[in-house]
């Protein structure tokens, strides 16, 4: 089913969390592209819905400003419960993003990173990290222009404020003909916010997270030639990742068992990421390109052939 336009209509069920709207956002834009898809945002706060009427399948009501959904994708657990409840939509099929607390039977399709383990289906693309919307790059700069990634603590890696400014003074101090910019997280501790910030200087911009625009990160990868992350968020590394630029990983020890170190190390054994140690091959004059890793484009691919009725994909 489609809008008046003749364009797929999609709702993007969101809980208004960035990471979560990262991934809706950067699948969304590509079957914008692709399918010439209209994007429809809705915010799952303004929809509760008892646990009855989700196991039941019994929709809210949404107002007439909505079209007829092709297609409804969730991210974020506080959305499972809006997305069961509209999965008897006529015509419309459900998807959802990430591993969900419900079988995927009772819905179309889920796109799952690898590392959660879930067991390859029909209805079910495995990616590598997570989606995001960052586009690759073309080309890198040739300017000697480095970014660094700040997260903050987490029940994945073993974080330490002195270990992380450590190393970023020592990457500073070793290749000073380079400019750098840092920026911090939500979730960076504010003492080391504060350290930080005293590294400001002719060659170094600290940017703090609130003083950034939705297309800050894009922007700043596209302007770069090397970026440095803390290994705390896969998010921040997978968006690293898909830019093509060169990407460090600070070391922080990462927790045994945990699935984000599980996909991180997977990019390591790829050559998608370096570790600290070999932080010459992230810096390195003339380096070979990895292999483009681009995974909200190719779930847009998946989602189009299994999910719309869309008779040919547009040029991208």
């Amino acid at each position: 089913m489609s809008s008046n336009s003749g364009a797929p209509a999609i709702w993007l069920i969101t809980d208004n969390k960035p990471g979560h709207q990262n991934q809706l956002r950067g699948l969304g834009n590509r079957l914008r592209v692709l399918a010439g898809a209209e994007l429809h945002w809705i915010a799952a706060a303004d929809y509760p819905v008892p646990t009855w009427r989700a196991l039941l399948g019994i929709a809210p009501a949404t107002g007439p400003a909505l079209p007829p959904p092709a297609l409804i994708v969730a991210a974020g657990t506080g959305t499972h419960r809006l997305l069961l409840a509209l999965r008897r939509q006529r015509k419309a099929r459900t998807l959802v993003l990430m591993k969900p607390g419900f079988p995927i039977r009772w819905i179309d399709g889920a796109i799952i990173p690898a590392h959660d383990g879930l067991r390859p289906a029909r209805n079910i693309l495995q990616t590598e990290g997570v989606i995001n919307a960052v586009t690759p790059l073309a080309a890198l700069t040739s300017k000697h222009e480095a970014l660094v990634l700040v997260g903050g603590p987490s029940r994945h890696v073993e974080w330490h404020d002195d270990g992380v400014l450590a190393q970023i003074s020592d990457l500073i101090a070793r290749y000073p003909q380079w400019r750098w910019t840092i920026s911090n997280s939500r979730r960076t501790p504010e003492a080391l916010s504060e350290r930080l910030q005293e590294l400001q200087g002719p060659k170094i911009s600290v940017v703090r997270h609130d003083q950034t625009h939705q297309g800050w990160l894009n922007h700043q990868l596209a302007a770069s030639r090397a970026v440095w992350v803390t290994p705390d968020s896969l998010s921040m590394v997978c968006e690293a990742v898909t830019s093509g630029v060169p990407t460090g990983l600070l070391d922080l020890p990462l927790r045994p068992g945990s699935r984000v170190a599980a996909g991180i190390n997977q990019f390591v054994r790829k050559g998608l990421s370096a570790q600290w140690v070999n932080h010459p091959s992230v810096m390195a004059e003339h380096l070979e390109r990895h292999k483009r890793l681009w995974e909200a484009d190719r779930a847009a691919r998946w989602v189009i052939k299994h999910f719309l009725n869309v008779q040919k994909e547009k040029p991208q």
